[in-house]
């Protein structure tokens, strides 16, 4: 946390979720709520969130469409500790890993942790794909529009530029 309480986003450990198959739940809104009030249990408190982001499905538009979000998390656990804390959440809602970019009960990615960058064996920080895709940098955009990706680029001049999910809009 920096002084005035808002999170230091030179550290800023940051998840994105997103879900396009509601599994279980009535919506995939729900299936993102609850994901989240499962953070705490594994150890990980929610900062900063932002406001969920609908985009069609990617690749394959015909794939019912995404709904997607990121948050600012606070943990004692090291970037593996919570891939793993991460993995457990969506093992308990059904993720199946098949065909890549298939439908996804669940999908959380670890975006950036702090200022980590390159391969920390076998997982690569900041995530390889964020910075070019607009349902991570939006979010991102909107919650911290200054947040400087460890590779370079502010968080709303990467949303603007996005190539992936151009049509990723706040619902």
């Amino acid at each position: 946390m920096g002084i005035d309480g808002a999170p230091d986003l030179d550290a800023a450990v940051i998840v994105a979720l997103g879900c396009n198959d509601k599994g279980v739940w009535a919506s995939s809104r729900e299936a993102l709520e609850a994901a989240l009030a499962r953070f705490r249990s594994e150890g990980i408190d929610v900062v900063a969130r932002s406001s969920w982001w609908s985009s069609m499905a990617w690749p394959d538009p015909q794939d019912p469409p995404f709904l997607n979000g990121v948050v600012i998390v606070a943990t004692r656990h090291d970037p593996h500790a919570l891939m793993a804390a991460l993995g457990r959440i969506e093992d308990v809602f059904g993720r199946q890993r098949s065909v890549r970019n298939a439908p996804r009960t669940l999908d959380l990615d670890l975006i950036a942790y702090g200022r980590l960058s390159g391969d920390l064996d076998g997982l690569i920080l900041p995530h390889p794909r964020a910075a070019e895709r607009r349902f991570v940098m939006g979010p991102i955009a909107e919650i911290a529009p200054d947040w400087v990706h460890p590779h370079g680029g502010v968080a709303q001049a990467l949303a603007a530029s996005a190539t992936v999910g151009r049509d990723a809009h706040p619902v």
